[in-house]
């Protein structure tokens, strides 16, 4: 039993003391055979493979050692013994166990699947050689991962089981226990600025109203040092060059249910720049970099601005083929002035070219769907911001859930490179067939097949047909967004629809439209765009009941009317995504106008102006604005724009909170009817949702919208509307 519980590493050196006192070996002989005893699971081969002697050769006190230390070495055996028996060298062994079985329980922080693998890529899983000192460490490791998760009062225990056949089931208990809480967090040696300020920014809070929400107050040591990162930046963006964080202690109390954090801290003097240089091989003229740098003569020292000022100067010489430059920058700090100069060192390397742009994970899409929005050529000189703008304008596709780039060196080649974009695709066609509610239409059946990347093509197809209490439509739609090489887009469209507006939350009329289209869209640089488009549509209205606007708009027009719509409009377009966008811009104005055709025709015209704006402010936080106006007016022999081409808004897609289509100026019944003047806009904050981090799929978001339609000329109506919401 004393033996058993011994190092490995010492019984080894017991038995080689064993094997070189026995006076049977000490003797020299020659080999004729060897003969090994005790396996169970390996073959006699594998032993001869780490036998440092063969039938033939003379057996001595040397070799006795090194044969005995090289089947140790091999992991495989808990025990060796040599003996001799005639001229035969006897091998008797005993063989470590195999893991027959390795089970995790306990564990929740860690899932078991990672738990299991990390295992298995150090060698410990099912059919391998057990080792104790091995699961030893593994302990150590897990205990240390639970410690930096402030799970201090974690317990592990391993169980060992013998099993038949020589193995053993091991089994490993995990208490994880409760995560201690940080209870205060000090800040000794701020002068200029309050401890609760600095606090602020930090990620690690002592309890506060949510942390059972945000987790803020369970210690971390990646958390904390995040914050103390924070913590310095923040100086060296305010000034304090000298500024350094002494000593850091994480005390935790006996119980191990509570933390104290106290870091000490050292501000030093603020400085300021005393001048900016540049030097170096400036291969881009210097009036064109100097303008590319945030820093100021007399300003501050920031760090934040000196980074930034390099990693422009960077990208503006990555546009010019030096994708490997650098910028560094150098202080000269003057102690009893207070000041830094600063000098920006530009060494811009080669001029780097690309040899290949590849693409991988395209399965079902075309590589010339790809290869079209690239904006970086192959044989041509890298340009850094053209290789980010093809990202764009894949995800844009809205074809992938995720694109990534690098841009690795070509093997033997210092000023070549290869670009390889690497996607993966989400499903593109779906068809849909179910029942739903909506607030504004009720009950909705609908089926449909769309393909938004038709046979890898990049064409979209969509047949769809949607019944509900307030709508049913029948729609076709095809569109080749590269109908041109050129980048026109061309699409045809045919629909059907027939819709009660009083359930749409406005006037008590049925509506019945059929017709079609084309339409084009031609980009004119890489953010701007014009988009075409003429459609005939057939469209029938009836009312209800009584509506003293409605019936005045038909005894004045009819109830039938053939509408040719011609539609122009201009976008600029920055946003990295077309769906559910995280930054960018996008500037759309459009207008409309009904043609005069043939048989009942309505004239009118309507003028648009769209904003969205993006932009990240913290993490997965971002900010979001939008507005909307709208102007409509009747054209020729129409004195009015047509009832049911009025703005509308209220309800989940203007101003929330409001019903759907319910705000505006209503008739003497209380209908809403809508108006030819529209504004709306809205603020939010979009945040990341709890437990689930793809902001592609969902988001949530605080908002505030405003918004209202109005009648330009109310004297006309004077009559027919009894108030504006």
């Amino acid at each position: 039993m004393l033996l058993r519980n011994l190092p490995h590493k010492i019984l080894k050196v017991l038995l080689l003391i064993a094997v070189n006192s026995t006076p049977a070996l000490a003797e020299e002989f020659v080999v004729q055979d060897i003969r090994v005893q005790g396996l169970q699971r390996l073959t006699p081969g594998t032993v001869f493979n780490y036998l440092p002697i063969e039938a033939g050769e003379t057996f001595n006190d040397q070799v006795s050692i090194e044969a005995v230390r090289a089947l140790f070495k091999t992991g495989f055996f808990d025990d060796v013994r040599l003996e001799r028996d005639g001229n035969v060298l006897v091998i008797i062994v005993k063989e470590r166990p195999t893991m027959g079985s390795v089970t995790i329980e306990g564990n929740k922080d860690i899932k078991t699947e990672d738990l299991m693998k990390g295992l298995k890529q150090s060698g410990f899983a099912e059919g391998r050689v057990f080792d104790q000192s091995q699961l030893d460490r593994l302990e150590q490791e897990l205990q240390r991962q639970y410690f930096s998760a402030g799970k201090y009062a974690v317990k592990i225990k391993s169980k060992i089981t013998p099993l038949d056949n020589n193995r053993v089931g091991v089994a490993i208990d995990i208490s994880e226990g409760k995560a201690a809480r940080i209870k205060q967090i000090n800040i000794v040696g701020n002068q200029s600025y309050p401890e609760d300020d600095l606090r602020d920014a930090f990620e690690l809070t002592p309890p506060t109203l949510f942390s059972f929400f945000t987790k803020s107050d369970q210690y971390s040591r990646e958390k904390l040092s995040g914050d103390l990162e924070t913590l310095r930046s923040h100086y060296l963006d305010h000034g304090y060059v000298n500024f350094s964080i002494d000593s850091t202690q994480v005390s935790l109390t006996p119980d191990k249910k509570d933390i104290y954090i106290t870091i000490n801290i050292t501000e030093g003097e603020q400085y300021t720049v005393s001048g900016v240089k540049l030097a170096g091989e400036l291969i881009v003229p210097e009036e064109e970099l100097f303008p590319l740098i945030s820093v100021q003569n007399g300003g501050l020292f920031s760090r934040k601005d000196i980074t930034d000022s390099s990693t422009r100067i960077t990208d503006r010489l990555g546009s010019d083929g030096y994708a490997f430059a650098n910028v560094n920058s150098i202080p000269d700090i003057d102690e009893k002035e207070k000041t830094v100069g600063l000098t920006f060192f530009v060494d811009p390397g080669k001029r780097v070219y690309v040899q290949r742009v590849m693409f991988t994970g395209n399965t079902r899409t075309r590589d010339e769907v790809l290869r079209r929005e690239m904006r970086q050529q192959e044989a041509g000189w890298i340009a850094t911001p053209q290789v980010e703008r093809g990202k764009v304008r894949l995800q844009r596709l809205g074809y992938f859930k995720e694109v990534n780039v690098e841009t690795p060196a070509v093997a033997g080649s210092a000023d070549q490179v290869d670009v390889n974009y690497t996607v993966e695709e989400k499903p593109f066609g779906n068809f849909l067939a179910g029942i739903g509610f909506s607030q504004s239409q009720g009950l909705i059946f609908q089926t449909s097949v769309t393909q938004d990347n038709f046979l890898g093509s990049g064409s979209r197809v969509q047949v769809a047909f949607n019944n509900s209490e307030v709508n049913r439509r029948l729609s076709l739609g095809y569109l080749n967004p590269y109908y041109t090489i050129d980048g026109i887009s061309r699409g045809f469209n045919v629909n059907y629809q027939d819709t009660d507006y009083e359930d749409f939350g406005s006037l008590d009329y049925d509506s019945r439209i059929w017709g079609g289209g084309v339409n084009f869209g031609i980009p004119i640089s890489e953010f701007n765009f014009i988009f075409t488009s003429l459609n005939y549509e057939n469209t029938e209205i009836s009312p209800d009941r009584f509506s003293s606007y409605l019936r005045r708009f038909i005894d004045k027009y009819d109830d039938q009317f053939n509408i040719l719509r011609l539609g122009v409009s201009y976008a600029y377009d920055t946003r990295n995504k077309a769906i559910l966008p995280e930054s960018g811009v996008m500037h759309q104005i459009g207008s409309e106008v009904g043609l005069p055709s043939f048989g009942s025709s309505l004239e009118f015209a309507k003028l648009s102006y769209k904003l969205q704006w993006f932009h990240p402010i913290w993490r997965d936080f971002i900010l979001a604005a939008r507005g909307e106006l709208g102007y409509g007016l009747g054209l020729f022999d129409t004195d009015e724009l047509p009832v049911f081409e009025n703005f509308y808004t209220g309800g989940p897609r203007s101003v929330r909170g409001y019903e759907e289509n319910r705000l505006g100026p209503r008739d003497l019944n209380g209908q809403p009817f809508g108006g030819n003047i529209e504004t709306t806009g809205g603020v939010e904050l979009i945040f990341p949702v709890p437990f689930l981090k793809d902001l592609d799929s969902v988001r949530i978001a605080a908002f505030a919208d405003v918004g209202n339609v109005f009648i330009s000329d109310c004297s006309d109506y004077s009559d027919l509307f009894v108030t504006q919401v």
